[in-house]
C-alpha cells in the first residue's frame, strides 16, 4: 500500500536539497578530502559543517561532477553505492529501510528523496512487476549520466540491503548508455538495457519480500520530522500543504488548534484562515483531511492498535477516533482494516 502523498506526476516542487548527514559520510568513505572537493566545486570549504546547508540543482550537479572527477575513471557508480551503503543517516534511505517491504520502501523513497537530491521517483505496480522510474526537474540543466546510473544501482542496492537477499531485477533500462557495461552487468546480475526511460523493474515476489531492516517504532518517531523538512524545502508549496506538514508533526502531541500551528509557520491565525480560504479550504478541513489520510495509512500499512492510532492523530480517546473514522469512511476502523487485509 502506498503512503499518502502528492501525485508523483505533479510539477517538481523542491528547489534546494539538504546536505547534512549525507555527503560527509560519502566523501569520507571514498577517501576524498572534503574541503578540496568543495573548493574545486566552487563551494565554501566548510559548507558541510553547517547543519542547515542546502544546494540548488546547479550546485548539486557541480558537486557531483567534482566527486566523480576526483575518483577518476572506473566503476564510479558501484564505488559511490558502496559509500552510500555505510552512510550514517540519509533521510530518504532511512525512510526506505524502515519499511516492511521493498514496494513500501520505494513509495517512501519517492516521497522523501527530494530531501537530499533533485530526483523524482515514480512507482508503478502492474501485474507481477513493480517499476521504479527516475525523473529529473524540467529545465535546461540535465543531470550527469553518472548520477543517473548510480541512482539506478542504488535502487537495486536498497532491495538487497533491506531483504539481505541477492535480489536481481527483472530488467534495468536507461536512455544513456553507461561507459562500462560489463561492470554494471556484474553489479546488477544482468545487462543495463537501452530504453526511453531510466527505470528498474522488480518482480512482485522480491518487491513484497520482508525487509529485515523494518523498524516501525523508529519510523513513527521520525516520519513527522521528515515530512516537515520536506515541506520546508518546498519553495512552491501552497499554504494547505505547509499546514498539513506541520500537522503531521503536531498531531501526536495533541495539537489540533490553529494558534500553535500559526506560531510554527510564523503567521497569525487570521492570515492562515484568510489564505486557506483563497485556496478553497479551511484550517478545520485541513485537520480533518490530514487525520483521514493518516488514519487510512496507519490502519492499512501498520500493525498499530486503534488506540495507538487515535493517539498519533491527536484524539483525546479512542472512541472519538471511532466516531470520526465512521463519518469519514462509513465503517469502523476494524472493518476498514479487515477489508484492506482481505480478511
Amino acid at each position: 500500500m502506498a503512503e499518502p502523498h502528492a501525485n508523483s506526476t505533479a510539477e517538481w516542487p523542491c528547489r534546494r536539497y539538504a546536505l547534512q548527514g549525507v555527503w560527509t559520510p560519502i566523501l569520507q568513505q571514498l577517501g576524498l578530502p572534503m574541503a578540496d572537493v568543495l573548493r574545486r566545486a566552487g563551494l565554501p570549504d566548510d559548507l558541510l559543517s553547517h547543519p542547515s546547508a542546502c544546494l540548488d540543482a546547479v550546485d548539486f550537479y557541480r558537486l557531483w561532477d567534482e566527486v566523480v572527477a576526483s575518483l577518476g575513471s572506473g566503476q564510479i557508480a558501484s564505488r559511490i553505492c558502496g559509500a552510500v551503503r555505510t552512510d550514517a543517516f540519509s533521510p530518504a534511505l532511512f525512510a526506505a529501510l524502515c519499511s516492511p517491504t521493498l514496494v513500501m520502501a520505494l513509495h517512501r523513497l519517492a516521497r522523501f528523496k527530494p530531501l537530499v537530491a533533485p530526483i523524482h521517483l515514480d512507482v508503478v505496480e502492474r501485474g507481477d512487476e513493480v517499476t521504479a522510474r527516475l525523473h529529473w526537474p524540467s529545465g535546461d540543466i540535465q543531470p550527469p549520466a553518472s548520477l543517473i546510473h548510480t541512482e539506478l544501482l542504488l535502487l537495486v542496492m536498497l532491495a538487497r540491503v533491506g531483504t539481505r537477499h541477492a535480489v536481481t531485477p527483472v530488467r534495468v533500462r536507461t536512455a544513456i548508455a553507461p561507459p562500462s557495461a560489463t561492470s554494471y552487468a556484474d553489479f546488477l546480475g544482468g545487462p543495463m538495457l537501452a530504453g526511453m526511460h531510466h527505470e528498474v523493474v522488480f518482480n512482485r515476489a522480491d518487491a513484497t519480500r520482508a525487509f529485515l531492516t523494518v523498524n516501525d517504532a523508529l519510523w513513527r518517531i521520525f516520519e513527522p520530522e521528515l515530512r516537515t523538512r520536506l515541506a520546508m524545502l518546498d519553495d512552491s508549496a501552497n499554504l494547505t500543504e505547509r499546514v498539513r506538514a506541520v500537522l503531521h508533526e503536531a498531531l501526536p502531541a495533541g495539537v489540533v488548534a490553529i494558534e500553535p500551528v500559526a506560531r510554527r509557520l510564523a503567521m497569525s491565525p487570521r492570515t492562515i484562515q484568510r489564505r486557506l480560504a483563497v485556496e478553497g479550504t479551511s484550517f478545520s478541513a485541513v485537520v480533518q483531511d490530514t487525520r483521514n489520510a493518516l488514519s487510512r495509512y496507519y490502519l492499512g500499512a501498520t500493525s498499530m492498535t486503534v488506540a495507538e492510532i487515535a493517539l498519533l492523530l491527536g484524539f483525546d480517546e479512542p472512541n472519538s477516533f471511532y466516531r470520526a473514522f465512521r463519518e469519514w469512511s462509513g465503517e469502523t476502523p476494524r472493518q476498514f482494516r479487515a477489508r484492506r487485509s482481505g480478511a
